[in-house]
């Protein structure tokens, strides 16, 4: 339904917001009350969150409870137990195509979109703030569709997995937008399990998926033939978070296929550098960081300072993407649109370097930097370190308030299964990898991250 509610959406010439199923009534209201929506098409299963935010709008708010049996008819029902939050993914097959082809349209309601009408509102994650709506072109996704197909080599025998929710601007755009618009088969999922996504790659086979790390972690933990399973597919990209060398080497060593890194925001519309198909991305000898890859087409970027001048090669400063792919902006915040949205470009926030080949590493995010007694640190060099730890699964590194230091780090962490670690153990790691000032003063072992719905390490969480 989300497939067959946003195509009809653009061919109305209408904004869509596209809402995460999860989002709880104090979430949902001022995403609802930003955007000024008119409409919801739902799943029953939301009435009550949805109807509890719709009650707290100056403005009624008109709402469509739809099913994807709705569509159906007689016919076998595609989602049957979704209504009672089933996991995985059930079977359908053709029934929403099948149902779809009996529909006579009515063509008088149809309007053609111009390019630069907005054809999304991506709410940003909210990872290091409040959420904003990044205001995504016709003009934008089209040439995604053309560069993704490109990029991603996607031809005829390409099928493409839904790894990320499609109300992420990934799953919208590397997703739905390139297989709709390359005619490629569309594998999706229910919500992201594991098993039921391995499942689905023994099914159906797709050839093509991005995700977050924390998501190709969580494929090679599922089971133990489960690298095998996930090495089925044939091109595979990763984003959203850093991804660390030693994550992606046990990866190929476990599938026997590379794990691309790839970088994109929503206000990107999303990716805009990767690492090409064929190539491994380089390490950065200095900071054993991985490569981000280089700009994809038809897209410039350059690292700047402060003041917005361009750094020498190997010079870290802030990332500015400019291309097609862009955004026009955040909606009904000029402010903010003027801060990141400028003349050059889209200033991301990021720290990176480029070096003279144009490969593009990142550091951190600007606003994630950490001041240890008037030390600055990235906590992306801490974590790079804990994970070449081999009972690391996963690891987050946060500055803290400290009356004497300013600040002091705090490393949060989860361990692979079957792995323990003594008393003092990291921490001895750490100093032995690290200057004294880099190594974190607590650590938490946590079962699991908080993370968004996409997979991005909630920091903002972590320093509450």
């Amino acid at each position: 339904m989300f497939v067959v509610s946003a195509l009809a959406v653009w061919r109305l010439s209408a904004i869509g917001v596209p809402v995460n199923p999860m989002l709880r009534p104090d979430e949902l209201t001022p995403m609802l009350s930003d955007s000024g929506a008119r409409t919801m098409i739902a799943h029953p299963a939301m009435r009550d969150v949805v109807e509890t935010a719709a009650a707290r709008l100056p403005s009624p708010l008109s709402c469509w409870w739809s099913a994807p049996a709705e569509l159906a008819g007689d016919m076998p029902r595609p989602f049957d137990g979704a209504e009672a939050g089933a996991s995985g993914t059930a079977s359908g097959d053709r029934v929403l195509l099948d149902a779809a082809s009996q529909i006579d349209p009515d063509e008088d309601v149809a309007t053609a979109p111009a390019p630069s009408d907005v054809a999304l509102l991506t709410y940003t994650s909210g990872t290091t703030g409040p959420s904003k709506g990044a205001m995504s072109t016709h003009a934008n996704l089209a040439f995604q569709v053309a560069s993704y197909g490109q990029w991603f080599e996607l031809g005829t025998d390409s099928s493409v997995l839904t790894v990320a929710p499609l109300f992420h601007i990934t799953g919208l755009g590397a997703h739905l937008a390139a297989a709709l618009g390359g005619g490629h088969p569309l594998v999706m999922t229910y919500r992201f399990e594991p098993a039921a996504v391995l499942r689905l790659i023994e099914t159906y086979h797709p050839t093509f998926t991005i995700g977050a790390i924390t998501a190709f972690i969580s494929l090679l933990d599922a089971a133990p033939d489960s690298g095998a399973t996930v090495g089925l597919m044939t091109t595979l990209y990763s984003g959203g978070a850093p991804v660390p060398a030693q994550v992606v080497e046990r990866f190929e060593s476990a599938t026997g296929t590379y794990l691309h890194n790839m970088y994109g925001l929503t206000e990107t519309t999303s990716a805009c550098i990767g690492v090409p198909l064929g190539l491994s991305a380089p390490i950065d000898p200095g900071s054993g960081a991985l490569s981000i890859g280089i700009p994809m087409g038809g897209t410039s970027v350059k690292i700047v300072d402060d003041d917005g001048q361009l750094v020498a090669a190997g010079a870290q400063g802030e990332i500015v993407v400019a291309g097609p792919q862009v955004c026009s902006g955040y909606w009904h915040k000029p402010e903010e649109s003027a801060l990141a949205f400028r003349a050059d470009g889209v200033h991301t926030g990021d720290i990176g370097v480029m070096d003279d080949a144009g490969w593009i590493y990142v550091v951190d995010r600007k606003k994630d930097l950490v001041v240890v007694s008037g030390y600055k640190v990235w906590p992306r060099d801490v974590e790079d370190v804990i994970y070449r730890h081999p009972a690391i699964k996963e690891v987050a590194v946060v500055g803290k308030p400290d009356d004497y230091r300013g600040e002091t780090l705090h490393a949060f962490y989860s361990l692979r299964a079957g792995q323990t670690l003594q008393d003092g153990e990291l921490r001895a790691f750490c100093k032995e990898h690290l200057s004294a000032y880099k190594v974190p003063t607590r650590y938490i072992e946590v079962s699991d991250l908080p993370k968004t719905p996409t997979g991005k390490i909630l920091r903002r969480s972590l320093r509450d």
